[in-house]
């Protein structure tokens, strides 16, 4: 799995991509919903300390869960009064499938491997066979730090110029 900084920068991408002015690519809290959209599927990390088993890349990994998150924003986000509230539960539902999406993309060495993408459609797990990113460790052993400092800098090496070409051709639409 990527780092937080790679589901980050993919979820910061989403938001300015799905920005239609100034006020919206500037606003607090659509930011806020896009970032946490983006980084919310590891969660089942958490689930660990409640049955002790590894809940990881499961359904919360999926484009199902994906889909299930923009809908409940959709039915969520006019409620609260938000502008254009069923873009945003769009965006969400983008940043949530760039986490299902950077995770496909890695190097996974915690069993199960691969992804659980599809669900509830499929119960397979689907893995790229030529990942782009490297897997993040779990542990705080100095080995362990070295390399998922070295993985969230390759992230960011590869994410970057995406952002930047994601805010150059919002920049163009916008002015």
């Amino acid at each position: 799995m990527p780092s937080p900084v790679g589901h980050g920068l993919a979820g910061l991408i989403v938001h300015v991509l799905a920005s239609r002015d100034q006020q919206e690519l500037t606003d607090r809290w659509r930011l806020g919903v896009t970032l946490g959209a983006a980084l919310i599927p590891d969660v089942d990390l958490l689930f660990r300390f409640v049955d002790g088993r590894n809940h990881h890349d499961n359904e919360t990994h999926s484009l199902g869960f994906a889909l299930l998150a923009a809908a409940a924003a959709a039915l969520v986000f006019p409620l609260l009064g938000w502008v254009r509230p069923v873009a945003l539960a769009g965006a969400v539902g983008a940043a949530w499938s760039s986490h299902v999406l950077l995770d496909y993309l890695n190097v996974d060495t915690n069993p199960p491997i691969g992804i659980l993408a599809f669900w509830p459609v499929s119960q397979e797990y689907f893995k790229v066979p030529w990942p782009i990113f490297l897997d993040i460790g779990r542990t705080l052993e100095w080995a362990t730090v070295r390399h998922n400092a070295l993985a969230a800098a390759w992230e960011a090496v590869v994410l970057s110029p995406l952002l930047a070409a994601a805010w150059r051709f919002r920049s163009r639409r916008m002015g």
